[in-house]
């Protein structure tokens, strides 16, 4: 926003010619309650294109360094560290050749949790000196969210003024990397992966401890016959037909291989005929049994989960989008994920097709309400309006903890 930066100058210029004073003066007096409060601070990105063009490069006041992300499509940010939490009142952005056209300027006591002093879709590189903005905390954050060119992001200075004052600049004995940051990881990352099934678990069984539901079983009265496990493998589905059936084949003399004709001629409806009495206790006795607990998990990550992030990945989904992915891939089918995603494209473009992440979650969040609503069993949209958007609105894209959240009324929190 060059314009916006001239605009300012020339305003400047044209108070110091009514009064009478110089227009360098006059700058250079505007500027000097404004303490630099980001100089030398620990900064950190969600990607960086290699280690000439770390993240440190942005706050090191050096002429001729910069950061640069990583080239792939989709949300980039530039994290700093002010050391406290502080008042910001003006960032001067100077970007390359590679700037971001729609981006946000973000503030956070905790580095999870994220709040707007200012944002724009119409950026168009160069110098971005934003002043009078209003907020507070101790990380600054830079949300790149879409690209002005094919590849990433790149820019050469980061500069946060406030009142102050600066805290003291630390020294660092880490050695220079371009590797992914472990608070940007997707969920493919075991600590991303674990926050997912306990997301998943708060919904499905009331718990963040998903390794205690093996065992659980029981017919919610949805039109889906009985459910069970940790994701809620359903009889009238066909998945907990696919579980039984892999589970025989690792361990053919299981308590569960009696009922496999019993399944087949139940799928697609919410009968029980051939299960009931014995198939309930038959699945919590199997459920003990190690080789089951692992099938239950493989039949997840098989049916569900990599499917599901895979097409996150290929949206340029960060994690929170990997999640809602997932979870509505738990819900409704991979099939159903997609009629989901179809009807939030044609709403928002996704940010592999060049499209805001945040507005285009928006609209697959909308999407999978109304999918919810179609059905009275599932008509409670609370693991969507009380959890995940909850996590859009405060621009938590790579689901750091920590995570509070609400499901069907009850409140659950992630610390780590």
């Amino acid at each position: 926003m060059r314009t916006r930066s001239r605009r300012s100058m020339a305003l400047g210029g044209g108070i110091a010619v009514l009064l009478g004073i110089p227009p360098a003066v006059a700058v250079a007096a505007n500027a000097s309650a404004d303490v630099l409060l980001s100089r030398g601070r620990p900064a950190l990105a969600s990607s960086t294109l290699s280690v000439a063009w770390l993240a440190s490069a942005a706050v090191d006041g050096g002429a001729g360094t910069r950061w640069a992300s990583g080239a792939g499509p989709g949300t980039q940010w530039l994290r700093i560290d002010l050391g406290a939490a502080q008042q910001v009142s003006r960032v001067r952005l100077h970007w390359a050749s590679a700037y971001a056209k729609g981006y946000r300027v973000q503030l956070s006591d905790n580095g999870a949790t994220w709040t707007d002093t200012y944002r724009t879709t119409t950026g168009n590189g160069g110098v971005d000196d934003l002043r009078n903005l209003t907020g507070h905390g101790r990380y600054l954050r830079v949300l790149a969210t879409q690209r002005a060119t094919p590849g990433g992001y790149s820019l050469w200075d980061v500069r946060a003024y406030g009142p102050g004052p600066a805290a003291r600049v630390p020294e660092s004995g880490a050695a220079p990397s371009a590797a992914t940051p472990a608070v940007a990881a997707g969920l493919t990352v075991s600590g991303k992966k674990e926050t997912a099934f306990e997301l998943v678990s708060s919904a499905e069984n009331s718990t963040l401890n998903w390794r205690g539901e093996f065992d659980y079983i029981e017919d919610l009265g949805d039109g889906r016959g009985y459910t069970a496990g940790i994701v809620g493998f359903c009889s009238g589905t066909g998945d907990m037909l696919d579980l039984v059936t892999d589970y025989t084949r690792r361990s053919p003399s299981n308590k569960l291989a009696t009922y496999l004709p019993a399944l087949r001629a139940v799928d697609g409806t919410d009968s029980h005929r051939g299960l009931d009495p014995g198939f309930v206790p038959a699945w919590r006795a199997a459920a003990k049994d190690p080789v089951f607990q692992q099938a239950q998990q493989d039949a997840r990550d098989r049916m569900y989960f990599t499917p599901a992030v895979r097409l996150a990945q290929a949206d340029g989904l960060r994690a929170l989008g990997q999640f809602a992915y997932y979870d509505a891939a738990v819900m409704h089918g991979v099939s159903g994920l997609r009629a989901v995603r179809e009807r939030a494209v044609r709403a928002r473009k996704t940010p592999s097709q060049g499209g805001d992440e945040i507005a285009y979650l928006g609209a697959f969040l909308d999407a999978r309400d109304a999918e919810m609503r179609r059905e009275a069993a599932h008509s409670d949209t609370t693991r969507v309006d009380t959890a995940q958007r909850v996590f859009l609105r405060g621009s938590n894209l790579d689901l750091v903890a920590p995570l509070t959240w609400h499901v069907y009324g009850d409140k659950y929190t992630i610390k780590r």
